[in-house]
């Protein structure tokens, strides 16, 4: 499902990615782990393609996606690949519903459409009174989940997640590590996360241990 084969990044002179290989398979929640500076969310973003390595390939879905250009990268993005981050970046002037919908409009897709799956979504993730609040009216973990939705609008192939729980408490957390599961089981979508939560790495298929931009 997905490949990084060699992957290099630098920032300046400073190397923080040194030829790194990893092979994800469909269907696996895999965690990534390391002290802070590893390299582990730059290279969950090179794997997401929000940033461009300096050299290696990244393969999703057997299409490799190094050298196309940024506005096929882009709407390769949009439809295969959904993020959930440790703030949940939803936009304050929208209300909840927006937030998740936001995705699915910007892929074009009819906004009826949308509006109906995004409602399907909130209600699975028990936020059916929730629609129309805004961001600063939910509560941490309510949110939290807004942005699962919002990850899951187009139908994504891949969700990545960049500490994901780090801004919760433990009963939000323990909450949001089983929803990510039950995504797994139902949508049989694959979870690539970057994690300091020793609990939530346990749970994984698979956890993928980085030092100094190597994995080890």
């Amino acid at each position: 499902m997905i490949q990084a084969v060699n992957i290099s990044k630098s920032y300046g002179e400073l190397q923080v990615l040194k030829s790194v290989s990893v092979r994800i398979d469909k269907g696996e929640v895999v965690s990534i782990v390391g002290a802070s500076g590893a390299g582990k969310s730059t290279l969950l973003h090179i794997l997401g393609l929000l940033d461009r390595p300096d050299g290696g390939e990244v393969i999703i879905d057997d299409k490799t996606l190094t050298n196309i250009s940024d506005k096929e990268l882009s709407a390769f993005r949009n439809k295969h690949v959904g993020f959930v981050f440790q703030f949940h970046h939803l936009l304050p002037e929208f209300t909840a519903l927006e937030n998740v919908c936001i995705p699915g409009w910007i892929g074009k897709r009819p906004e009826k459409e949308v509006r109906e799956q995004a409602i399907e979504l909130l209600d699975y993730l028990g936020l059916k009174e929730r629609l129309e609040h805004k961001p600063n009216q939910l509560s941490g973990g309510e949110a939290q989940r807004v942005a699962v939705a919002r990850a899951l609008i187009n139908h994504p192939k891949v969700v990545l997640a960049d500490e994901p729980s780090g801004n919760l408490d433990t009963d939000n957390a323990r909450e949001l590590h089983e929803l990510f599961f039950k995504l797994r089981k139902e949508f049989y979508q694959t979870f690539v996360i970057v994690t300091h939560n020793e609990e939530l790495a346990k749970l994984s298929d698979r956890i993928v241990n980085m030092r100094d931009g190597r994995l080890q």
